[in-house]
């Protein structure tokens, strides 16, 4: 029964525009946290990979090691950023876009 006591016809409730569903909610939450951690373990990865090689084959003064770091550092952010933005941006596509619908047994896919 609906409010007034008047019975309405059955069928989905609309909701207000801007509103989203627990589950758009859920989704949303599950594709940030992914969005974290995969981009922080690309910025690992990054930072490793542009510091490891100055620090392990060449001798470096204190200064170059420096700036070796901060080149290392400033990359690993880039690379986190960019993941964090590439993840997300990619979301509300997959969201939109209609999974395709197995056709009926007994007949061939179109």
């Amino acid at each position: 029964m609906r409010r007034g006591g008047a019975a309405g016809p059955p069928g989905p409730v609309p909701r207000p525009a801007g509103r989203r569903t627990r589950a758009e909610q859920d989704a949303m939450t599950i594709e940030i946290g992914y969005a974290l951690v995969s981009a922080a373990f690309l910025a690992a990865l990054t930072f490793a990979g542009v510091l490891a090689p100055w620090l392990f084959f060449f001798d470096l003064g204190p200064t170059a090691r420096r700036v070796v770091l901060g080149v290392a550092t400033t990359t690993a952010v880039l690379a986190f950023a960019a993941r964090v933005a590439h993840v997300l941006w990619r979301f509300p596509q997959r969201e939109a876009a209609p999974l395709p619908t197995p056709s009926p047994p007994g007949r061939p896919d179109a």
